[in-house]
């Protein structure tokens, strides 16, 4: 009987010391697999191989600790490293991770800016794109209510005192709309800073019947006198020789016209529509200024505009401040004031206004740090804006004669629009720049 006793009793006390040995080995175990070389973590839990011992204890299982440990592995291993997670940069992203917000497509919100005494109010999904399609509705102060008519996803409201606004976004079927009102703070007067967001207001060609919106006359073929010279030249030795191009001169071999000796291009970014007013990309300036620069030729750019305001002169100037981003331009970008065939939107605009917005799209180039100019003929620097008003920024005067008549200042000099160069087909304007101007655009 004593010697059952004792024999229970030490059979026991191995168990027991098995069991705190499992316990400190398990608990232990990042530090003990190095020493002994194996270096793989635990796969079960301590508690599991408690279980597994006094189940061993208690059905009298006879044989080593170590088969019976391999035999509980092998059956319960989830895993082969369960601090793999430690290395899984995306484990604990909310986008990927149990329980992740989801994004609701149909929540809106409002872009919202002013330029002066009017705000320009965006309606965009949680992906910053316009919704289009809706009649959307705000209310200003919980008075006044205004419409999108349009259903382009803005809504333009202009005539406003300055001050501030409280702006809520009205509730329509099938979206959900903020709780709160948003403050906005309407200018007394116009800022000449970039419109933050303008490339909602961006279209393509693709957007817009460019037939009809990409009207030009050319005013300086009717101060021609027939001494105009048609191919590359630098009368007198001075300036450095140049075109400008649009989509009107199709694909160009950039190659070709840099050993031809051009060195510089000015290349249309983009231009308002003559008849909506739609800013709309020059279908071919992506493709001109890589081709440009890829031959080694500086560049500049230049808009069409048929602004009719000072708001407006600050949108186009936005969208060329957009467009030249990711470029290092060594010339200006300029303003093209000129007619749009007689039915453009800001053909008749008197001197003061164009002035004025030839002023506001320089002014806000020069504040983003791009260096600006205006472009127009002998007759428009005469007598459609005030010239004087306008020469501390770039002057590039469109006159088709072998020697300008103009009296005014100017550095750079287009000297015909019917120019010859190998590598483009057609004719093409020529310029010739008196201008030192590497780096002026940033």
């Amino acid at each position: 009987m004593d010697y059952r006793v004792r024999r229970n009793a030490i059979l026991l006390s191995i168990i027991a010391m098995l069991l705190i040995l499992a316990t400190v080995v398990v608990a232990n175990w990042r530090q003990v697999s190095k020493i002994l070389g194996i270096d793989q973590e635990p796969v079960i839990s301590a508690e599991t191989v408690s279980e597994q011992v006094n189940e061993a204890a208690s059905s009298g299982y006879t044989g080593t600790y170590g088969d019976g440990f391999a035999g509980a592995q092998s059956s319960l291993q989830m895993g082969s490293d369960l601090h793999g997670f430690e290395s899984d940069d995306t484990f604990f992203d909310p986008e990927d991770g149990e329980g992740a917000e989801e994004t609701d497509p149909y929540a809106l919100s409002m872009n919202i800016n002013s330029v002066e005494k009017d705000m320009r109010i965006q309606i965009v999904d949680p992906a910053g794109n316009l919704v289009t399609g809706q009649t959307f509705y705000v209310n200003l102060n919980g008075a006044a209510e205004y419409k999108d008519l349009d259903k382009d996803g803005i809504i333009y409201i202009g005539g406003l005192r300055s001050g501030n606004y409280q702006v809520m976004l009205m509730p329509i079927e099938g979206y959900s709309v903020p709780e709160e009102s948003v403050r906005v703070v309407v200018r007394d007067k116009v800022v000449y800073t970039e419109i933050p967001d303008i490339t909602l207001l961006m279209k393509t060609e693709a957007d817009i019947d460019a037939e009809q919106e990409d009207t030009k006359e050319l005013d300086a073929l009717d101060d021609t006198d027939g001494t105009e010279i048609t191919h590359l030249t630098t009368p007198g030795g001075n300036g450095v020789m140049g075109i400008d191009v649009s989509k009107w001169n199709k694909e160009i071999d950039w190659q070709k016209v840099r050993d031809a000796g051009v060195e510089f291009a000015i290349i249309r970014c983009g231009y308002r529509g003559s008849s909506t007013g739609a800013l709309v990309i020059d279908p071919m300036y992506r493709q001109n200024i890589a081709g440009a620069k890829s031959a080694g030729i500086k560049t500049g750019v230049y808009f069409f505009t048929q602004a009719t305001t000072e708001v407006e002169a600050v949108e186009e100037a936005s969208m060329v401040i957009e467009l030249c981003k990711g470029y290092n331009m060594e010339y200006p970008a300029f303003i093209d004031t000129e007619g749009a065939g007689g039915n453009g939107r800001a053909d008749n605009l008197d001197v003061v206004t164009r002035t004025q917005i030839c002023n506001a799209f320089c002014e806000t180039l020069e504040d983003a740090g791009i260096k600006a100019g205006v472009y127009a003929s002998r007759n428009w620097f005469n007598n459609r804006v005030q010239a004087s008003n306008l020469e501390k920024f770039c002057i590039w005067l469109a006159e088709y004669r072998k020697i300008p008549e103009y009296t005014g200042y100017y550095q750079m000099w287009q000297y015909t629009s019917s120019g010859s160069i190998d590598g483009i087909e057609g004719r093409v304007d020529l310029d010739i720049s008196y201008l030192d101007v590497v780096g002026a655009v940033q």
